[in-house]
């Protein structure tokens, strides 16, 4: 299942990363997010490069990489947008959640 654009949000240089990255492993550029219970603030979330599209999922595409969401998760992340961040710390794809109440510190885990 597809919605509407607003539903989740996958930036560029977020899109640029998975298809790097996808081209290494010589996978599909998909990026399965997903949100489990768990981490330091309650909820934490799960990355991973997925073989296919599932037909219940939620998906957006942006610069040929397609971001999706399992339909549970969906509610926990609507309107979020995925970006991948480099600063001195390190790399990683980090979540702008509107549906988070506070996070922790490293950024992967949220409560709402």
């Amino acid at each position: 299942m597809t919605e509407a654009a607003l539903a989740i949000d996958l930036t560029a240089a977020a899109a640029r990363r998975v298809a790097a990255i996808a081209s290494r492993q010589g996978k599909p550029a998909i990026l399965r997010l997903g949100v489990e219970g768990g981490g330091c603030a309650g909820f934490s979330y799960r990355f991973g490069l997925a073989d296919a599209v599932d037909a219940e999922d939620i998906t957006s595409v942006r610069d040929g990489v397609t971001l999706v969401v399992d339909p549970i998760s969906i509610d926990l992340v609507r309107g979020c947008a995925v970006d991948f961040v480099e600063s001195l710390g390190g790399a990683a794809f980090k979540v702008e959640n509107p549906n988070a109440a506070s996070g922790c510190g490293c950024g992967s885990s949220f409560s709402i």
